[in-house]
């Protein structure tokens, strides 16, 4: 976080709004910044000297100072680019992933519609276990024999839907 706003703002004054906007135009949405980041990370560079922070239209602008510009200089380029993806798969994935979570999100949503304690029981210990799942993933704990054919962990039988775009029949390309 700090070397993004560092650059950014090497480039010209900015709001705090304006670096998580940019920061997420960069990086293609696959970082989104909050304002629990972004303004105590604008704290901690102002309280170092390397920001200022001034009123401009009612909103903080931050602008380096010139031990901020210094600071830029002298370390840029030992800084790997923090809005460079890996590669392009790597963007891909995040995308993936965030269209993933949507649906998820969406399975969820109707199981609490469905206002019925036993599915939400049921759903509330499915998001569990894939919420264990992911951290065992993470730490690279999850030998290759258990993921399924199609990347989930889990092998289709093909004996129904597995979206509620898929029961109610919508194409997906």
């Amino acid at each position: 976080m700090r070397t993004a706003v560092l650059l950014l703002l090497s480039e010209e004054p900015m709001h705090g709004y304006q670096l998580m906007q940019t920061i997420d135009e960069r990086t293609g949405g696959t970082w989104s910044v909050s304002p629990g980041a972004i303004y105590p990370t604008l704290s901690q560079l102002e309280d170092e000297g390397f920001v200022e922070m001034s009123k401009e239209g009612g909103r903080k602008l931050a602008t380096l100072t010139d031990s901020g510009k210094a600071h830029v200089e002298e370390h840029q380029a030992s800084w790997s680019d923090p809005f460079a993806g890996e590669d392009d798969s790597f963007a891909q994935g995040a995308l993936d992933l965030r269209s993933s979570l949507r649906d998820l999100t969406g399975a969820v949503r109707e199981a609490t519609r469905s206002g019925e304690a036993q599915n939400m029981s049921q759903v509330a210990e499915v998001l569990t276990e894939a919420k264990r799942s992911i951290y065992r993933i993470l730490a690279g704990d999850v030998p290759a024999a258990a993921s399924g054919a199609d990347g989930t962990g889990a092998e289709s039988d093909g004996s129904g839907p597995s979206s509620p775009s898929e029961q109610s029949g919508e194409q997906t390309a």
